[in-house]
């Protein structure tokens, strides 16, 4: 182990933290997907330094101080392979931050990007967009995007655990988005208030199958497993969510659903539905979408 007179700069810590990561053979994609990115970000974070701006920091030589909290934070990705995002207790998506901890699974929906480009065309309509439903929220990140995206909506959120909501609120709270994202606990459609309807229903379900989820590393184990575990398919609670789907959706209205890698077994529990298959970064078989006329019931 490296003393505190072998490493003196941002550029020794840096090699020491991607040649531990390497070693440890540590699993990333929560926030950043190699040892390199992610041990630049945690070092700059502990630094309080600009997480966009490595080279002018690289040789600067550090305090006593400033090393051992680094090596601490490092000791701890190593140690108990726990996400980088709860040990620095924030995430990104699209330049937006969020405050994360144990309670909820870090934040990285592939719908932050159908967000972020208004969901077009689906919702490119003559008719405003005025009412958005998320299920199964989690720290709130998709309700504050929908938020930012379209202005003029309004946003009920639902999730299950408390704690679950617990963060959310701090988010929407940072966000001063109180009087436009509505918070609710509860089992999926059921703590809604009677008759409410949407024009937009997303959900980032619980969709790992039970196989998947007993080959998830530690970093994926150590969140919720009530946020990740979806039954033998995956299918248990997204079968719930599209039954349930057009009572609460206006006409016209589009329901948005994530699975992951999981579309074989979406395909085999809706067999007889239209999907359609949204695009995003990671490839077309990551998002579902179901307009209104084609889902049942």
């Amino acid at each position: 182990m490296a003393t505190l007179q072998e490493l003196r700069t941002v550029r020794d810590l840096l090699r020491l933290a991607v040649s531990r990561f390497s070693a440890a053979k540590l699993s990333f994609g929560h926030g950043t997907d190699n040892a390199y990115d992610e041990a630049v970000y945690l070092i700059l974070h502990t630094l309080n330094l600009p997480l966009d701006t490595l080279d002018p920091f690289l040789d600067a030589r550090l305090l006593d101080d400033e090393i051992a909290a680094v090596l601490a934070v490092l000791d701890r990705r190593v140690n108990e392979r726990v996400p980088a995002a709860y040990i620095t207790r924030e995430a990104y998506m699209h330049g937006m931050r969020f405050y994360v901890d144990e309670r909820v699974i870090v934040p990285r929906s592939f719908l932050g990007e159908l967000l972020h480009d208004g969901l077009d065309p689906w919702l490119g309509g003559s008719t405003p967009l005025c009412t958005v439903l998320d299920l199964c929220t989690g720290s709130g990140c998709l309700p504050i995007l929908a938020a930012h995206a379209w202005p003029q909506v309004h946003v009920d959120a639902v999730d299950i655990s408390p704690d679950a909501l617990e963060v959310a609120r701090r988010n929407v709270d940072d966000y001063g988005m109180q009087n436009r994202i509505t918070l609710h606990e509860g089992d999926l459609y059921a703590p809604l208030p009677a008759g409410a309807a949407y024009d937009l229903i997303l959900s980032n379900p619980p969709y790992v199958n039970e196989g998947s989820m007993q080959a998830l590393p530690p970093e994926y184990q150590a969140e919720p497993r009530i946020a990740l575990a979806g039954g033998d398919d995956g299918m248990d609670v997204v079968r719930r969510i599209v039954a349930g789907a057009k009572a609460r959706l206006n006409p016209g209205g589009v329901l948005v659903v994530e699975i992951g890698n999981e579309r074989p077994y979406v395909e085999a529990a809706f067999p007889d539905l239209a999907l359609v298959w949204l695009p995003v970064t990671a490839g077309d078989d990551q998002v579902f979408l179901l307009t209104y006329e084609a889902l049942p019931g």
